[in-house]
């Protein structure tokens, strides 16, 4: 029974630790510059073709689809 306990203690140990571990993370930041992709708008897209007023529309009828008040009475 006890080298049971003990096995058992010795992999809960080794699980802990294994958490500790740090892997390294991509650089995107390096010395005063962002080295990853730059952002674009979000009417940049296939599905707006950069039409920022046919987004703004879509994001306002999205917003009342969502809207509890609207969704009871309507």
């Amino acid at each position: 029974m006890k080298p049971l306990i003990a096995t058992a203690c010795v992999i809960a140990l080794a699980a802990g630790l294994a958490g500790c571990g740090e892997k390294s993370q991509v650089v995107v930041y390096k010395q005063g510059q962002y080295q990853g992709k730059a952002d674009g708008k979000p009417w940049d897209n296939e599905a707006f073709s950069g039409d920022k007023g046919n987004w703004e529309t879509a994001i306002k009828a999205r917003n009342q689809s969502q809207n509890e008040y609207r969704r009871i009475n309507g």
